[in-house]
């Protein structure tokens, strides 16, 4: 029997700005930073993890920022827009607040939802939708109340060069059930109750160009280390050329890119964040695998400084 995932476990995008992801990220949209770390493939850039207060699966954007990097193009290829759910209610809460800090915002519909869509300073496209589902965030960094929080990831927009291709694949592979067709949009759903609802164009979109201000991946959850075994198998079964299984520290990961030209990650929920600094301090530190633990000076000398700290409106 094929698995069959619950939705997004994590979405990665490029950078340029360490500290502008973070002041962004944890000073204006209230995550938590949940990990401090390093690209493992590339030491002299963080990666910097953000989420719900555990770093739920669901829950975690994470951004490779780097200085000097170049300037990517939205379009196929990529996660279009990721998609952030916050409670009932909540929506004009946060054009009030994204206003106060100078982020231009617009309204839009599909599948009767309404969808609050701005920009983050990089460029990468996000939207804020209300959806029950999901329990509430309970991070208050930034003084934003429980009912008003994010929640974690409502799911994504997939721009696919191959859309029939992407849908298949979200289906076939996956497990996602389709959910209609409006506006140019199909909808898929997941069984859980964040990253669970993706929207695919159902045209084909131009090749986008990856840079600062694009997604890089999109990861899917698989439910333990077994379960991960078998989605390597099933996507091999698809035609697809996963990567043998890579540890990630804080999940293991298989990549396969789709037809459509997106990057796919299958990621394990276990074994989570607090694997290796406590649950309470978790982002605090630059935490590095065993492996570069003895060049921590040379690496730490090298990533510009960064902090979680509270802003104020106008001030990002």
């Amino acid at each position: 029997m094929k698995p069959v995932t619950k939705g997004i476990h994590h979405i990665t995008a490029f950078a340029t700005d360490p500290q502008g992801i973070v002041d962004f990220y944890a000073g204006v949209l209230g995550l938590r930073m949940v990990k401090k770390t390093i690209n493992f493939d590339a030491p002299e850039v963080y990666h910097l993890y953000f989420g719900d207060e555990g770093g739920t699966p669901g829950t975690i954007l994470t951004f490779f920022p780097h200085p000097g990097s170049r300037k990517g193009r939205v379009g196929g290829g990529q996660v279009g827009i990721t998609t952030l759910s916050v409670p009932v209610g909540a929506l004009p809460y946060w054009e009030e607040r994204l206003a106060g800090f100078g982020v231009e915002t617009r309204r839009a519909e599909r599948f009767g939802e309404t969808f609050l869509q701005f920009a983050d300073g990089e460029g990468m496209r996000l939207e804020i939708v209300e959806r029950e589902e999901g329990p509430q965030n309970t991070w208050g960094f930034a003084d934003i109340p429980a009912d008003r929080a994010i929640k974690g990831f409502g799911g994504a927009v997939l721009y696919s060069t191959d859309s029939k291709g992407t849908r298949r694949t979200l289906v076939g592979t996956l497990g996602l059930a389709p959910d209609g067709e409006q506006d140019g949009y199909a909808r898929f759903r997941g069984e859980g109750e964040l990253g669970n609802v993706i929207d695919v164009p159902v045209g084909d979109m131009d090749w986008g160009n990856g840079g600062a201000g694009t997604v890089h991946h999109i990861a899917w959850r698989a439910k333990d280390f077994d379960e991960h075994e078998a989605w390597r198998q099933a996507a091999a079964e698809a035609g697809f050329q996963p990567t043998p299984v890579i540890d990630r520290q804080y999940f293991n990961a298989v990549y396969f890119r789709e037809s459509g030209g997106i990057l796919f990650e299958i990621a394990t929920d276990p074994p989570g964040f607090a694997v290796d600094e406590p649950a309470e301090t978790m982002g605090a530190k630059l935490m590095l695998p065993s492996w570069f633990e003895p060049h921590r000076q040379q690496i730490e000398d090298g990533l510009l400084p960064i902090e979680v700290r509270k802003l104020k409106e106008g001030e990002q």
